[in-house]
Formats: structure tokens, sequence, C-alpha cells
């Protein structure tokens, strides 16, 4: 309250410097400020701004038109995307969004928790959504979840991804999440809704709390609706974890279902060796948030962005697409979690060090820079 008090105090001082004509007549001056503006020397992305924020012929951008709190650390934020966004994403995909915070843009990848089927609404109205859990090592989530107000413009990344709900969904399907893991699930069920193919699901959950749970109240009216859904809560503070060794006491035909599972990486790993002891790994689809990243060594180096003619010194742990963000580059994005090759550039000296696998790159190779850093001086083709 006191920062907008001071917005709008500061404000009415501007318009008094200005003049009465500012205050008496704001059409003429309005008309002032837009002929000052079109004077200027601007890009044509920068008309475009003028126009409307959303509009970029460089980059996907959104405004955030509300935030929803789910629980007590995490919210769903309802995102309007401008121009060049395709509303065709599959139900399970991710998304790219960048929040311009201290003067300097931060990226995250979040599942889209909406659906890409709308029922009725106008193709201008539409709007995406995601749901953020702030983490205590996560600088970005817990901006968007307390931090970020209705209105703030962000960019946006296209939707990616391969953990996606096919059309027609199977006739059997399992769901196995973890807390924040349950939100492209979200989009799966609400997708599945509006198609009218809930027909025999199975929903295991598990958060530290009932108070935890994400969506709570929804499901509950989903499982009350549909007699095809059955959804099922574990409480780990006080029941402990699943344990997929023991799935057939809770789900016994789970072997003839097809399962989508996204949680925290043990039970991810739990699942992975259930269905692999019963061969029906193609059965399984699975959704990591977190990018294993191999232990930092060497001291990193100068990395000098060949087409930008910018130069950084960065350290071993620090992604060359962060370094040259911040060194004010453009850089090429896409998932920034090493998957979809969209930041993929080419390596013209030195060696890069793959933060995933430790694996060093050699001049003339093509690198991931969202998932590569410096193993000493090197040059990007970028």
């Amino acid at each position: 309250m006191a920062k907008n008090q001071v917005k709008i105090s500061a404000n009415v001082a501007d318009t008094k410097r200005k003049g009465v004509v500012g205050v008496k007549h704001p059409a003429w001056h309005a008309l002032r400020t837009v002929a000052a503006r079109i004077t200027t020397p601007l890009l044509p992305d920068d008309y475009l701004k003028l126009a409307n924020p959303l509009w970029s012929a460089r980059e996907l951008r959104g405004r955030v038109v509300a935030v929803r709190r789910e629980t007590e650390d995490s919210a769903t934020l309802v995102i309007k995307p401008g121009w060049g966004f395709s509303f065709d994403y599959q139900p399970g995909q991710y998304i790219g969004i960048g929040l311009l915070v201290d003067g300097r843009w931060r990226w995250r990848s979040y599942s889209l928790t909406s659906s890409p089927v709308t029922e009725g609404a106008a193709r201008s109205s539409r709007t995406i959504t995601i749901t953020v859990k702030a983490m205590p090592e996560g600088f970005l989530s817990t901006h968007l979840v307390g931090g970020v107000a209705p209105g703030t413009i962000v960019r946006l990344a296209a939707p990616q991804g391969n953990f996606v709900m096919p059309d027609p969904a199977p006739a059997k399907v399992l769901f196995i999440t973890g807390g924040s893991g349950i939100t492209p699930v979200m989009s799966m069920l609400r997708t599945l809704t509006r198609r009218d193919q809930i027909t025999d699901v199975v929903h295991l959950h598990s958060a530290p709390t009932d108070s935890d749970v994400l969506f709570a109240a929804e499901l509950a009216d989903l499982e009350r609706a549909h007699d095809g859904y059955r959804f099922r809560v574990r409480t780990t503070r006080t029941d402990g974890r699943l344990d997929l060794s023991r799935l057939d006491d809770v789900v016994p035909d789970w072997r003839e279902r097809q399962t989508w599972a996204c949680g925290p990486e043990s039970m991810l790993d739990a699942a992975e060796r259930a269905w692999s002891a019963s061969n029906l790994q193609d059965r399984l689809h699975l959704e990591r948030f977190a990018v294993s990243k191999a232990a930092p060594h060497g001291q990193g180096g100068t990395v000098e962005f060949a087409r930008s003619g910018k130069t950084v010194t960065v350290d071993a742990a620090t992604p060359l697409m962060e370094a040259g963000e911040d060194a004010g580059v453009r850089m090429p994005f896409g998932c920034r979690m090493g998957i979809c090759q969209s930041c993929v550039v080419g390596l013209i000296d030195g060696h890069v060090r793959d933060l995933r696998t430790g694996a060093e790159h050699e001049p003339g190779s093509r690198i991931q820079t969202c998932v590569s850093a410096a193993s000493g001086d090197c040059v990007l083709d970028v």
C-alpha cells in the first residue's frame, strides 16, 4: 500500500510540473506525448509496444490478469498471452516464463494447468494458467507466488514437452503425483472433463498434509461429479510415503493402465523400478521437474559472444545462457531445461561443460547454452 501511495504522489507532482495544458486538456497532452515518441528513433518492436505492450515481433509476451492463492505457499497465475501465442498446446506441456526482477530477466519453466480446450469462449479472451509453489531455494517461484501483481507483463516461451495426454484418452488411466507434480495432470484432467473422456481414472496423490493438496476442492468436486474418477490422497507426514512396491494393494489393475507420474525424484525412480520389473515401461510416462546436474569443477573462464562483441567472466556453475543474458546478449531459448534444443549455438573456440553429465565439448560442437558452462575460456557463435 505504501509503495502505491508513493507512486500516486509522484504522478500527481509530475502532472503539476507539466503545467495546466496537461491537466486541463488531457487529450492534447496525450497527443503531444505520442508525437514526441514517434519522432524518437525506435525499432519496429518499440512501435508495437506503444500500441499494445503484448505485441512484439521478436518474442511472446503475456499479461498477468489475476493471481489466485491455492495453498499457503502456492498460487495460480492467470495470464493473457499476446500476439503470436498459439493455444494448440497439449495438456501436460510446460511453458517458459520470464519476469523482470531488479533489472534482470529471470526465467523458469512451469507446467500449464489450463486446458487448451475452450468452452464457447471467444479466442480474444482466452487465457492460460500456471500454478507455482514457492520453493525456499527458488527466487523466481517465491516472487511469482508472493510478489507479482496483476497487470505485470511477462515474457513467454512456446509450450514444450512430451508428457502429454493423447486424444482420445486411454480407456483406463492411472495418475501418480506428488506435491506440485500434480500441476501438469490438472491440465490433463480439465481437458478430459471438457472432452467427456473420464471413463476410468485412478489418481494417487501425495502431499505433506491435507492443507498442502493443490486444487483439493476442485478435485473433490470432480470425484463427486464423475463415477469414473477416483482420487486418493496420502498425507506423508502422518502416513509416510506411497510404497509403489505395494501398488497391488491400492490399484490391483495398475498393470492394465496407461500411467502418468510426476513428482519428487525418489517417487519417479521407484515408479521406473516397479514398471521395469513388470516389463511395462511402455505404459509409464514420467515428467521430471529438476535437471540433474553434475558437481561443478574447474574455475570457469572468459566467455566471448562473437556476434554480439561482448565478453564476460563466469564461474564453472553458471549456465552460458544466463551469463549471456546478464551481459545483454539476446540468447536463443526454449524450455531452459536442456530438453527442447532451442538454445543450441556453435562453440567456435575453447571448451564448455555439460552441467548434467560433466562431459566437455570441443570447438566446432553445437552446445545447449541452458545446461552448459564455461570450462576455461571459450567463444560462442552468438
